[in-house]
């Protein structure tokens, strides 16, 4: 009999128990002997089938030399997620998460206590929910150099994105639907604002490119300032507004940034609409490889950790490998095209005109409305070429009402 413990029966605790209880004999027969969930650590107490197995001090998980495999699920903050997995793996017992703020923050450091003590430590769930993404990019695709990572990484930002593009929702009622549907939390910052597509984005780029990169390094910027004005105007150009993760590598340089971004048509993540998710993987030798499914929700992100807790059981696959990053590493400036909406209540049509072209050399104007609104697509540009252009706008009267990147 393998013995496992789970750390923590919130959401995600209760699914990976849940798995167990519906699909017992698949999950022995596959691992190879029978798994049994010997403990649940949690601060509360549970009722239901596996309320016998609740205990409160990690320490009777981690004395037990019969557990083999603990399965961190604890929400909230990095701590005390961080600290149980570490005291785990320093015993020896492998560890199974799909905490991304975790991975993202200390992966190098627990994947090299890993190495040294014989445990695995794995966490395909960290990224995509269900979406097996961590080990084809990290096995599947190793003998190519990867270029460049493009996703939707985060199902609620994408959900109240697709509400407000198809209902003509304001940000706020969609968020309160998302809200309602358990798709997103009491307090939504970390998802609308960016945080959690940034964790994930530093996981996917670590292993495509070897290195843990700090967050703090990484422009992240969510969507809590995009309109109804703005969604209504993609539309007019043929473009969706998505929150898109990207990585590029181009030599020597790294750049990374987390941003709503104006999608075209002819991009397959255009089409990445409600809780899914997108994420492309360039290779030099294969070009690009999609991972589509869905990127929230209980069962499918519990039944990657079970995926999970099979391999580790039978080490039939070794841990990823990356490197901490250089305390002086610096994030490539990145270029792009930008939607720009503007308020010009004070010049008239011809004069403002003038003043964009002036500013921001062959401008695309699109549209001007009675709202005294004008929108209009900019040339590939550095951020500091835009902002300089920007303030020649403000300078002459041109308030800038959004500002937005085009993929």
């Amino acid at each position: 009999m393998l013995n496992i413990a789970i750390f923590g029966f919130g959401f995600i605790g209760s699914g990976v128990a849940d798995v167990f209880f519906e699909n017992e004999s698949v999950i022995s027969k596959k691992s190879g002997d029978t798994v049994n969930i010997k403990y649940i650590l949690d601060i509360k107490d549970i009722s239901g089938p596996f309320e016998d197995r609740l205990v409160k001090d990690i320490n009777i998980i981690l004395d037990d030399p019969e557990i083999k495999l603990a399965v961190e699920a604890i929400s909230g903050p990095v701590k005390p997620a961080y600290d149980y997995t570490r005291a785990a793996l320093e015993r020896g017992i492998s560890v199974v998460t799909a905490n991304k703020a975790v991975v993202a923050q200390h992966g190098a450091e627990l994947l090299n206590i890993a190495k040294r003590t014989g445990a695995r430590y794995f966490f395909e769930a960290s990224v995509g929910g269900g979406i097996p993404v961590i080990r084809p990019v990290y096995n599947c695709m190793a003998s190519n150099k990867l270029e460049k990572i493009t996703g939707i990484l985060n199902a609620t930002t994408n959900f109240i994105l697709t509400k407000m593009t198809s209902e003509n929702l304001s940000f706020e009622h969609a968020l309160s639907i998302a809200q309602e549907l358990g798709y997103a939390e009491i307090d939504p910052s970390s998802d609308v604002e960016g945080v959690d597509t940034c964790r994930k984005l530093c996981i996917l780029a670590a292993l495509a490119f070897g290195q843990q990169l700090p967050l703090e390094k990484i422009s992240t910027e969510g969507i809590t300032s995009i309109t109804l004005e703005d969604i209504k105007n993609a539309g007019k150009i043929g473009c969706k507004i998505k929150l898109v993760a990207q990585a590029v590598k181009s030599g020597e340089d790294l750049s990374m940034l987390v941003a709503p971004c104006l999608v075209a048509q002819d991009s397959p993540l255009y089409s990445v609409d409600d809780i899914f998710n997108g994420i492309i993987i360039t290779g030099n030798m294969t070009g690009d490889i999609m991972f589509y499914g869905k990127g929230a929700g209980k069962l499918p992100t519990a039944s990657a950790i079970v995926a999970d807790i099979i391999d580790a059981l039978n080490k039939s696959t070794n841990n990823i490998e990356w490197e901490e990053c250089d305390d002086n590493f610096i994030c490539a400036e990145s270029k792009s095209a930008y939607y720009i909406r503007a308020g010009f209540d004070s010049l008239d049509l011809n004069k403002t005109y003038k003043i964009i072209n002036e500013a921001l050399a062959d401008a695309d104007i699109r549209e001007a409305n009675n709202k005294h609104e004008i929108f209009f697509i900019t040339q590939v540009l550095s951020e500091c070429e835009l902002e300089a252009g920007l303030e020649v706008l403000k300078d002459a009267g041109l308030e800038i009402k959004s500002r937005i990147r085009i993929l």
